[in-house]
Parts: structure tokens; sequence; C-alpha cells
């Protein structure tokens, strides 16, 4: 599977293990390394893209907004 970015070895293993405790904690179910890791597959091919284009567009925001008050230091 071709995924859009790649985590470190360690923030993947903090991301299987989050999706473990919360499958526990929330549905009683336990699941194993190789099931978490491609539900964590699953997350970051379909849904972190939405999230990053989400990013994009609000430091765009925020930049166009600080670039425009540039502006205001124009001498007159």
């Amino acid at each position: 599977m071709d995924l859009p970015f790649q985590l470190t070895k360690e923030k993947r293993e903090e991301f299987i293990h989050l999706l473990q405790d919360y499958f526990f904690n929330e549905r009683g179910e336990s699941i194993g390394n190789l099931e978490a890791g491609f539900i964590l597959d699953f997350i970051i091919k379909e849904l972190s893209p939405t999230f990053y284009n989400i990013g994009i567009r609000d430091a765009h925001t925020f930049l166009n907004d600080k670039l425009e008050d540039l502006f205001e230091l124009e001498k007159h």
C-alpha cells in the first residue's frame, strides 16, 4: 500500500498502541499489532489527506492575514 507519507518507527508504534488502547477501552476488544497497523494505514491513506489539506488552507489563511497586516506599516 502506497501511503502519502511515512511515520517514524517510534511514532508508528505509538499510534498502534493508541489504537489498541482505544479498541480495548472503548469497545472491549483486543486487537493485535498487525490489525492496528492495518487500521493505521487506512487512516493515513484515506483520512489524513483531508486533515493535511485543512492544515494547508488554515496556514494559507493565516499567512495571508499576516501579509495584509504589512500594509498597515506603509508610510503615508
